[in-house]
Order: C-alpha cells, then sequence, then structure tokens
C-alpha cells in the first residue's frame, strides 16, 4: 500500500505528541515494506524547524519514510488549513491508496482526497476544538473538520475510550480505538542537564509537554508557588502558536525565580524549551515527580513515557490520564490549585515510603505501561485498519 501521513508540524520532531505519534506510525509501516510519505509543514516559522533532529530540505528519507513539505502560512488559525490542503494535492497526484488524516483540522479536506477517490482514515488525537476560545476561528475550524471525518472518513481512529464515547453519542459514529505505543527507554545520568540547567538528579519536579492553556501549567505554577516545596520545577516544552500564554508563564516564572534567589531558597522554575533527544532522556531518568496538570488531552504520550521511566506520576483526574496511570499514579482535582499542591506536598514528603512501603517502585510502574502498550502493536492495529479500507476499495 502506498500511504500520506498528514497533520503533524514536522518528520522527525518531538514537538507534540502528533509529531512522536507520526513519525513511530511511519517508520513502523514502511518497516512493514509499505510505502509511506509524510507531510511536513513547510517555513521557517514552523514548529519544529529548528529541531536538531528534522532535516532542513524539501525532501528526504527518514528510516524508510519519504518526507515532503507543504506550503503553509504563519497564521496560528489558518496553518494546519492551509498545509493540508496543499499536502493532499500532492498526495492525490502522486497516487497514494490511503491518506491518513492526524488531528481534527486537518480532516477539513478530507472531501478533496475523497472526490479523488482515495480511502481516508483519520486519527482524533483528542477534541480539538474544545482547546480554544468558543466560536473562534480555531475553534470552528477543528469543529467543522471533525464534522468533515465523521460524515467522510472510512475510519475514524480514536485515542481512549472518552473520545469514542464522544463521537457515538454526539454523531452515532463508531471508531476504533488504537492506544498509543511506548518504547523501552535507555536510562541516563544527569549530565547534559547538570550543564544546562544546574540539575543535579532526583532534586526536581518534571513537566513534559506544550505550554498551552488547556495544558494547564499555569495552575501547576499557582500550586508549586505556594507549596513551599524547594526542589524546582522543570518545564519542558514550547509554546508555539500559543506565544501570549508562553510569555505570560515565563514572566511568572521569572518573578518567581527572583523572589526566590532574593530568599536563597532552593525553590525556581527551569523552562527548558522544546527538550529532545539526550536530554529529554536524561529529565525523565532524574526526576523525582512528574506532574500533567491537563485540563484536556487525547492519550498523553509524555505520560507514557514518564511511566516507562518507572516515574511517579501525579496527574489530572480526566479520564485520558487515569486510563493511563490506573492504580500506578496519583489523580488530583483538575483545575484545582489546591488539590495539585496538597498532592504535591504529600507525595515529595513521602518519597521513601510511597517507593518502598505503598509499592509505587519504578519496576512496578514502568513494568505496568510496557506490559501494556507498544508501539509495535500500536503499527499492527493501525495497518489492519489500513488493510480493511483498502480491500473495500478493490
Amino acid at each position: 500500500m502506498k500511504i500520506a501521513m498528514i497533520g503533524q508540524n514536522r518528520t522527525p520532531s518531538r514537538e507534540t505528541g502528533i509529531d512522536v505519534v507520526v513519525e513511530k506510525l511511519a517508520v513502523g509501516i514502511a518497516g512493514e515494506g509499505h510505502d509511506v510519505t509524510a507531510y511536513n509543514r513547510k517555513g521557517t516559522h514552523v514548529k519544529g524547524y529548528n529541531n536538531i533532529n528534522t532535516p532542513q530540505k524539501s525532501q528526504y528519507e527518514h528510516e524508510g519514510v519519504h518526507v515532503k513539505t507543504a506550503f503553509t502560512v504563519k497564521n496560528a488559525a489558518l496553518n494546519c488549513l492551509v498545509y493540508s490542503y496543499f499536502a493532499v494535492k500532492n498526495a492525490c497526484k502522486t497516487r497514494h491508496d490511503i491518506i491518513h488524516f492526524h488531528g481534527e483540522a486537518s480532516a477539513c479536506v478530507i472531501k478533496n482526497a475523497k472526490n479523488k477517490g482515495k480511502r481516508c482514515i483519520v486519527t482524533i488525537h483528542g477534541i480539538d476544538w474544545k482547546r480554544f476560545k468558543k466560536n473562534s476561528i480555531r475553534a470552528r475550524i477543528c469543529q467543522y473538520g471533525e464534522r468533515m471525518a465523521v460524515q467522510y472518513a472510512d475510519e475514524i481512529i480514536v485515542l481512549s475510550g472518552e473520545d469514542q464515547k464522544y463521537f457515538k453519542d454526539t454523531y452515532n459514529r463508531s471508531t476504533v480505538f488504537i492506544p498509543n505505543g511506548v518504547d523501552m527507554p535507555e536510562c541516563y545520568a544527569p549530565k547534559v542537564i547538570k550543564l544546562k540547567h544546574a540539575l543535579n538528579g532526583d532534586d526536581y519536579i518534571l513537566y513534559v509537554g506544550r505550554i498551552s492553556p488547556e495544558k494547564g501549567v499555569h495552575t501547576l505554577l499557582e500550586a508549586y508557588s505556594k507549596s513551599g516545596i524547594e526542589v524546582p520545577l522543570v518545564l519542558a516544552g514550547s509554546g508555539y502558536h500559543e506565544e501570549e500564554y508562553y510569555h505570560t508563564i515565563k514572566a511568572f516564572a521569572d518573578k518567581f525565580n527572583d523572589k526566590t534567589s532574593r530568599a536563597r531558597r532552593k525553590a525556581r522554575i527551569v523552562m527548558t524549551g522544546a527538550a529532545q533527544g539526550r536530554e529529554l532522556e536524561e529529565l525523565y531518568s532524574n526526576a523525582v515527580l512528574f506532574v500533567l496538570p491537563s485540563e484536556l488531552e487525547g492519550m498523553p504520550v509524555s505520560l507514557m513515557e514518564a511511566m516507562s521511566y518507572g516515574n511517579i506520576c501525579l496527574v489530572s483526574d480526566i479520564p485520558q490520564n487515569t486510563a493511563v496511570v490506573e492504580q500506578h499514579g496519583y489523580c488530583y482535582e483538575p483545575d484545582d490549585p489546591d488539590s495539585l499542591l496538597n498532592s504535591m506536598r504529600d507525595i515529595i514528603g513521602h518519597l521513601k515510603e510511597i517507593r518502598e512501603e505503598r509499592g509505587y517502585t519504578k519496576e512496578a510502574i514502568a513494568g505496568h505501561i510496557l506490559n501494556k502498550y507498544s508501539w509495535e502493536n500500536t503499527v499492527k492495529q493501525t495497518l489492519a485498519v489500513y488493510q480493511r479500507s483498502y480491500k473495500g476499495n478493490s
């Protein structure tokens, strides 16, 4: 089969969950002998452009995957829509059998592909329109893409039972649940993070993800600033297309750091930007606590990765998070700084007891996630969806 992947920013890149998922799927499916093309967004303004792992070329190969670029604009609201239009146009010209759209906004142009006789799969990585202000252009584009997916997609893939229920209740549309995967990690001593961020290991709380409102970073900062916890808080992520929010978070961090510095406390907020490679591996390897304060998720890759390293994880009590941690992590009330504050204090104050007496060992946490999820299974299940759709077209 000849397959096109559309919806990510760049391949390879780790700056969003979609970027990670597309790379893992594309490489895995190409490894099974299929012809896979991943379409990057073209332009120096595109998220991931400065990713050291991503070649700055219009066309190249990545681990058996053909990577092409499609034109887009800088405007945050129209970026994905414009890119998807040109990516589909090229994919139809180059005779792809299946076009796999990732995210609601990319599915806005699915009808263009169907009119050319293409089989179309859409993966919903979360109900994206809920991320934005009601009736904003970005929300309307995502809602339109969602409706187009329901109307025209041969198959819709979702990442959680909650989203599966949403599509059934809202549209009476059946979907296929295929969870994300996770790799066996390699742990590293703190060398890069010691040089770059003065982190010595076992001395910081970690957040990995976009710096955007739906991720609840503001709730985390409010809770941390009031907690009296003296270990640093590390925020590993970028604020692409959320510049105003990112600058608000950065200003809060700077003010807090200045205040605690004058008070000679150890507490500080470290903003690393979009960490990747060895830096990210070291951050996961040496955290005392991983926190995910999301108000909205699909299936959080960063949480799965944090658990694969055996980290104690504290997450907002939303179904997409609790389905991943199950009984192997801690939860708090979403959008409630006091609940988060109390939970962080309790965990940081009882780390030895939690590890040795409550059974939250690194081996138990990592074993749970690694035994249940793998990219190999995700690839196999996705290929089964492709094959059903492909046979239906023959």
